[in-house]
């Protein structure tokens, strides 16, 4: 016998068929000339599935399940035979409403997929809508069912960089050509295509990985009255790439505009790292909407207060995933292969990551189930993993969050390099471990030296320009009397407060970015940089500019001397990151700076070879770095002391004759503050002069005079 037919439509679609159905899959799926659906609801009384005409349609045919034919122990499923790729649909689940016990069902309000891997919001979408009582029909949100096979990929390979060669830029996919002077057409501004234009400046300045900050299908609207949802935190969907990055507004534009990208990008050479939140929705807090998990198990997809059952806040946006719940650790797995498998990215950098180490109480585990499936996980194993390692709730695990394979963010480094570049006392010992790879933190004998995710600024912050133009933040514009944002940034104006014409403090805090970025690119770990940071990009203060969707967070792309001068310290500088010399890239031998200091001989110097000053007074250290492997040494200076050091430099290693060559000085005026690499290097002396607040490189060795 067929499949029994139901019998509960209301509404009228002639061409077709209503079947019982599977739970084999969750979400939207094509199958046998129609579509299975299939949701997981446990406690829900009754469901109805809603087929769209259009997005704004709001009159839909509505299918209405028979708990004895379309449930199977937790899940509802139907098969709709006679609709395919493109077909809007939502949910309505019907059930007890009592906020007490941590159930929170509302049978008007229409509500996404989980496993939505497309969601558009229609003209007339209204967050508050699905806030308020009554229906929200006419302005919700919509699934979309895609078929994920058809789109040709045209033998993508993902460029798979080792972390020791990888230097990443942190970007905004709206940002990075959302302002006119991108040069892009109207159309493309701000979109996952206009990165594409942009691609041959990526390529310029030397990144090998993009990390993007999120691009989940996220609520514009969740912010501020009067603001935008900018950074793109508090993710709608799972799976939904954003569609407001979508130069395609088509159904379906936005997920094969996105493989666009990343396709192009690995065919440069660019790797694509998603910034993906699995901590929080836009669902928001008790008295938020409810468009998807809030209206299907609240308690099993939220860490609900054990005592109050209200929504816990570990997350600093109002709820808190439960990320230890066996069907939301099913959901975040599957959301994860879903982007390597169907949309080719190559890594992932999670949000608050520490979450997910925290059990369905809000308590932290040793071994948190999550965390520990995500590090083992065959079909992510050739995936970068970064981890932010805390959380809202103030639990800190950078150099301990469970699993092996994790990169960190090493805020510890952020913090310790600004504070002794800009001159704190006490901070020499402290800068010295985090230029090294931070082994106070992470234990080298159980990790590469690449764990440590190295930077100096990131989106959550100043920007690198800002780091040394303003002492305070100034965020009035976000409308919350300048309360939001860190108030510890270790910044320093150099006399003035914001923008100057005085060319001498100009010139300071152009040397000292240059010093900032030198730390960063030279360190121990993998460094990431912030988008426009490479040309002195700001905000003019404002060090959290999540609603600012605005010419303040936009890229502006107009350089004068100031910015071309730091684009070009920064990509050559990267390209020393990279690989140390052209002649041994010819010769086949791929040598990175970041692997020559970790598999070298370490010595720390003062300004007399081998006499570091560790006191809590010194303000300048040495570090010279014999490589094991290469015939190569390379000796670095930190002087942050505000006035000139004369450095007496040890003597080039016995079986490298020769002299010291000098790459770096960041006092100097370009072209000599960095000399491009394989051109001729300036040889200096036995003793060199450092000047106030001043970085240099020098390299020796036979590698070095052959590529001369």
């Amino acid at each position: 016998m067929g499949e029994p037919v139901l019998e509960q439509i209301m509404g009228v679609l002639s061409a077709i068929e209503i079947g019982k159905g599977h739970c084999r899959r969750l979400g939207a799926n094509i199958e046998h000339d129609g579509v299975n659906f299939a949701l997981w609801a446990r406690l829900a009384s009754g469901v109805e599935l809603l087929l769209f005409s259009d997005p704004d349609d709001p009159e839909p045919t509505v299918i209405k399940l028979l708990p004895q034919l379309n449930r199977t122990a937790y899940y509802w499923h139907v098969h709709v035979k006679g609709i395919g790729d493109g077909q809007l649909f939502g949910w309505r689940v019907s059930g007890p409403w009592r906020p007490y016990e941590g159930t929170r069902f509302d049978a008007q309000k229409v509500l996404i997929d989980p496993y939505s891997r497309e969601v558009v919001l229609g003209n007339h979408y209204d967050r508050w809508a699905a806030a308020r009582p009554g229906s929200n029909l006419d302005c919700c949100a919509k699934s979309v069912v895609v078929d994920l096979e058809q789109y040709d990929w045209q033998g993508d390979v993902s460029p798979q960089h080792p972390m020791s060669r990888s230097v990443i830029y942190e970007m905004h996919v709206g940002g990075f050509t959302r302002d006119a002077s991108s040069g892009l057409s109207a159309g493309k501004r701000g979109t996952y295509a206009g990165l594409i234009e942009k691609i041959p400046y990526l390529q310029s300045l030397g990144i090998t990985a993009v990390e993007l900050l999120p691009v989940f299908q996220f609520d514009p609207q969740d912010a501020p009255p009067g603001k935008d949802n900018y950074w793109g935190y508090g993710p709608m969907s799972f799976f939904a790439p954003h569609s407001g990055y979508s130069s395609n507004r088509q159904i379906k534009g936005a997920v094969n505009e996105f493989r666009d990208m990343v396709k192009a990008l690995h065919k440069a050479g660019i790797e694509v790292i998603l910034d993906v939140v699995y901590n929080h929705t836009a669902e928001g807090g008790d008295d938020g909407p409810i468009f998807c998990f809030r209206g299907i198990d609240h308690e099993a997809y939220y860490i609900l207060d054990p005592l109050t059952r209200m929504n816990t806040n570990y997350s600093g946006c109002g709820n808190t995933l439960n990320g230890s719940h066996a069907v939301t650790k099913q959901l975040i797995i599957a959301s994860l292969r879903y982007w390597r498998e169907h949309m080719h990215v190559d890594g992932f950098r999670f949000d608050l990551a520490s979450i997910l180490s925290r059990d369905e109480d809000g308590k932290p585990l040793v071994y948190p189930p999550t965390l520990l499936a995500i590090d083992t996980d065959p079909v992510l194993a050739d995936c970068k993993m970064i981890a932010e390692a805390w959380d809202a709730g103030g639990l800190y695990q950078v150099g301990s969050l469970a699993g092996s394979r994790w990169r960190e963010w090493n805020g510890q480094f952020r913090d310790d390099v600004r504070r002794f570049i800009k001159g704190d006392e006490d901070t020499i010992c402290r800068f010295a471990s985090r230029m090294t790879g931070s082994p106070d933190i992470y234990q080298f004998n159980h990790s590469d030296p690449e764990k440590s995710i190295n930077f100096v600024s990131c989106h959550d912050g100043f920007t690198l320009w800002d780091l040394v133009s303003y002492n305070e933040k100034h965020n009035e514009g976000n409308g919350e009397n300048n309360r939001d944002g860190m108030n510890d940034n270790y910044s320093w104006n150099h006399g003035v407060e914001g923008e100057t014409d005085n060319h001498e403090i100009n010139e300071l805090r152009i040397r000292q970015c240059k010093n900032l970025m030198t730390a960063n690119l030279l360190s121990i770990g993998t460094p990431m940089v912030l988008m426009g940071d490479e040309f002195l990009r700001t905000q003019h203060g404002n060090n959290n500019a999540y609603c600012q969707n605005t010419q303040l967070s936009w890229m502006n792309w107009a350089q004068g001397p100031r910015q071309r001068q730091m684009f070009r310290f920064v990509s050559e500088l990267i390209q020393y990151r990279k690989f140390l010399f052209s002649r041994a890239r010819q010769e086949g031998l791929q040598v990175s700076l970041s692997e020559i200091l970790h598999r070298s001989e370490i010595c720390w110097h003062g300004v007399q070879a081998y006499s570091p000053d560790w006191s809590p007074q010194s303000h300048a250290i040495a570090l010279s770095a014999v490589s094991l492997e290469v015939d190569v040494a390379i000796y670095m200076i930190f002087n942050a002391y505000w006035k000139p050091l004369h450095f007496h430099l040890p003597l080039p290693p016995q079986d490298m004759e020769g002299s010291w060559y000098r790459i770096v000085d960041t006092s100097l005026p370009p072209p000599e503050d960095i000399t491009p690499l394989g051109q001729p290097l300036t040889k200096i002396a036995s003793s060199y002069q450092v000047q106030a607040r001043t970085a240099c490189l020098f390299v020796c060795g036979a590698l070095l005079r052959q590529s001369q």
